[in-house]
């Protein structure tokens, strides 16, 4: 198992296939173990990376998360990114993932060739947001199928995790915390939204908050017309196949 020290806690990543660097960003609560079946589709084609953030998965726990939470992880990937020393590496972030791989990029657009977010709300939180969280979460950790994933993802400490992701991410909102460092006008890397019709755990109104965005930073935009949460894992060969056209590689229909 490979890590690297960031503020003088230790952070776990690995590294499969070949080809372009890209770095594949998980999302609240979970862990780079959900992107594990997808590996596949991918190692083929990319040099894929995977990481788990601060206090998830693998990596050193913390205390608590903070509520600036993906501002906080994109820190974490560019330090992963400066020690893997590649001149340039794509960014996949899915769910809470999304915006860290925007904040990265924002912050060291140097660094970064392309991003991928998918599955997210957007410039915002929805006005419901906290409301349906704590709904979401509390009813997530009661049902077996969700509470297995989450014991998957992070192991015998899921349910003190969970909760303290929680407890972030409502202090995000109630703050009412900007989500991205820097304007969306200044993203100076090619982008793909990626989403889901049938994704009820986004906001309702997410397609015209991604057009918005596309409007802000010229990025391209793919929905698929059903499919779970994440779209990334729900629609997981022809999510590959759209990743891949959109990093250039010979990827087709």
């Amino acid at each position: 198992m490979s890590y690297f020290t960031y503020q003088s806690k230790k952070i776990y990543y690995s590294e499969q296939g070949f080809g372009k660097p890209v770095v594949f960003l998980h999302g609240d609560t979970a862990s780079s173990k959900m992107f594990e079946p997808l590996l596949p589709l991918y190692t083929e084609k990319f040099k894929v990376i995977l990481i788990d953030f601060l206090g998830n998965g693998k990596s050193d726990r913390v205390e608590k998360f903070p509520a600036d939470l993906w501002q906080e992880q994109a820190g974490q990937t560019i330090a992963l990114l400066e020690h893997l020393q590649y001149e340039k590496a794509n960014l996949v972030g899915t769910s809470g993932g999304a915006w860290v791989a925007i904040n990265a990029a924002l912050e060291r657009p140097g660094l970064v060739e392309r991003i991928v977010a998918d599955s997210f709300d957007g410039r915002t939180l929805a006005e419901d947001f906290a409301e349906n969280l704590v709904k979401e979460r509390s009813s997530a950790k009661k049902n077996e199928q969700a509470a297995g994933f989450y014991g998957w993802c992070q192991g015998d400490d899921w349910e003190e995790i969970v909760d303290k992701n929680t407890d972030a991410l409502l202090r995000c909102a109630k703050e009412k915390r900007p989500l991205f460092w820097k304007s969306l006008e200044q993203l100076k890397n090619p982008m793909l939204l990626m989403g889901s019709k049938g994704d009820e755990m986004v906001r309702k109104d997410f397609l015209t908050e991604y057009e918005t965005i596309a409007g802000l930073s010229g990025a391209e935009i793919f929905i698929f017309e059903s499919g779970f949460h994440p779209a990334i894992v729900s629609n997981g060969e022809q999510a590959a196949r759209v990743i891949g056209r959109f990093l250039n590689c010979d990827y087709r229909r």
